[in-house]
């Protein structure tokens, strides 16, 4: 029992000592698009990817000298378009999402790979909200039957991904790092609240997932 005591101790101290705060910012270009499925009889298809761009906080959490727990807070551009058939008209929509997004990973890292650089792994998942939403570029949305919905309502309230992703860092003084690396968001949450929802349509069973792949770019001091 002791012996359990003083191990635990010990882990704690070591983790007390390695305890270390990096807030940051971060840009992070990508490329998002729309994971489409729907009913056989209206073709559902993912169509064309979008650039986007997002950005904000970050704060890596130091726990041990190779280990950071990390998260902060994003604003994020995520959409695509998407085709289906309905009777037998082919119709597409393009979806732009910009989301409210908090980050909740493990980054680890190496030791280093030449003076100064370390290359980092990231693992876990982020919640997100949509602050706002366009269909086709407009804040509304005529739809073949004319009617009228807001593109917000074509949207659940919350969604949540999944990340993994790696990249370098590099020590430019006592206080201040760059990094860069490569990011890919897969989207668990059908956003869809249009088919089943918001129209009265026979087009039932409709789901609609975001996928990322993001140029993490920043800066930590």
């Amino acid at each position: 029992m002791k012996k359990l005591l003083f191990t635990l101790l010990a882990l704690a101290g070591t983790s007390t000592a390695f305890a270390q705060v990096e807030i940051g910012l971060k840009l992070s270009p990508s490329i998002t698009s729309l994971r489409a499925d729907g009913p056989s009889d209206n073709k559902f298809e993912n169509g064309d990817g979008k650039l986007s761009l997002g950005g904000g906080l970050l704060v890596d959490y130091f726990f041990g000298e190779n280990y950071a727990f990390s998260t902060g807070l994003f604003l994020t551009g995520r959409g695509g378009t998407f085709t289906y058939v309905e009777g037998t008209i082919p119709f597409q929509q393009k979806i732009a999402i910009q989301y409210l997004e908090l980050p909740a990973t493990v980054k680890l890292f190496t030791n280093e790979v030449s003076p100064g650089t370390r290359v980092y792994f990231q693992l876990g998942g982020a919640l997100a909200v949509p602050v706002g939403t366009r269909i086709n570029g407009e804040k509304r949305y005529v739809d073949p039957t004319n009617q009228e919905t807001k593109a917000s309502d074509h949207v659940k309230f919350i969604d949540a991904n999944v990340l993994v992703g790696a990249g370098a860092e590099y020590q430019l003084g006592s206080n201040t790092k760059i990094f860069a690396g490569l990011s890919y968001h897969r989207g668990l949450v059908n956003i869809d609240s249009y088919f089943d929802d918001e129209r009265n349509t026979k087009i039932k069973d409709v789901t609609i997932k975001n996928s990322e792949v993001a140029l993490d770019l920043g800066i930590k001091f």
